[in-house]
């Protein structure tokens, strides 16, 4: 009785909520959690070409930085109603929205990242007979992959808190209910659907840095100085 009461005492905290609106609250989750992967994904293959095409100069490095940049500065409500016409109160409205958010952190982290891979390691591979595609999927990606994968988290965990503006043409995911708890505001909705919000986003951090950890097993070895000056020696001495 007293956990049916919390629904009308409009308590922050209800079990009741939880069990009556179960399905409600799986549906919104799903679609918050499809939304921010769909837009992620978009955004990456988005971000990859024109990092590349900002790596050849500065004469492309700036006017694609900068378009990503003011991209970023445009409020939601105001790119929503730009793309409204084209993708009308659809889901593909949100995705595209989100899309062009996450470019500014991806371009710049994927740029970063292959800038920061040593010239030697190129020369290298040049030498060996690493033709430039090959270059770049075989030495290249694997060396910049801890800043990649550092913008990706970044831009994911900045996604999951983006997706709930989506309310705004009723797909929002957790927005959704936020957005309907407003008017009454209905405490035990907006907790629930902003704490949700917060695990969706640490969930995916963490597992994206499972994946870089599996990705980058190179970053977590850590040589003693001394190892690494007696294996210098050992060379010279071998040469």
């Amino acid at each position: 009785m007293a956990e049916q009461n919390c629904l009308v005492a409009n308590d922050w905290i209800c079990g009741e909520y939880l069990r009556s609106r179960g399905h409600e609250l799986a549906e919104a989750t799903v679609q918050h959690i499809w939304i921010t992967v769909a837009s992620v994904l978009i955004g990456l293959v988005v971000a990859f070409p024109l990092a590349l095409l900002a790596r050849r100069g500065r004469h492309f490095a700036a006017p694609v930085l900068g378009l990503t940049t003011v991209l970023y500065t445009v409020p939601s409500l105001a790119m929503f109603s730009l793309l409204l016409p084209l993708f009308g109160l659809s889901a593909a409205l949100v995705v595209t929205g989100l899309v062009l958010y996450s470019l500014t952190i991806l371009v710049r982290n994927i740029l970063a990242g292959l800038e920061a891979v040593p010239q030697e390691a190129r020369e290298a591979a040049e030498g060996m007979g690493y033709g430039p595609v090959r270059l770049l999927w075989e030495v290249e990606v694997p060396l910049a992959l801890p800043a990649l994968m550092a913008g990706l988290r970044i831009a994911t965990v900045s996604t999951v808190a983006l997706t709930t503006v989506g309310s705004l043409v009723g797909k929002g995911g957790l927005g959704n209910l936020i957005e309907d708890a407003l008017p009454s505001f209905f405490k035990a909705q907006v907790l629930t659907a902003a704490v949700l919000c917060v695990l969706l986003a640490v969930a995916a951090d963490l597992l994206l840095l499972g994946v870089q950890r599996l990705l980058t097993p190179w970053t977590r070895i850590r040589t003693p100085a001394g190892a690494s000056a007696g294996a210098g020696i050992a060379k010279t001495e071998a040469v």
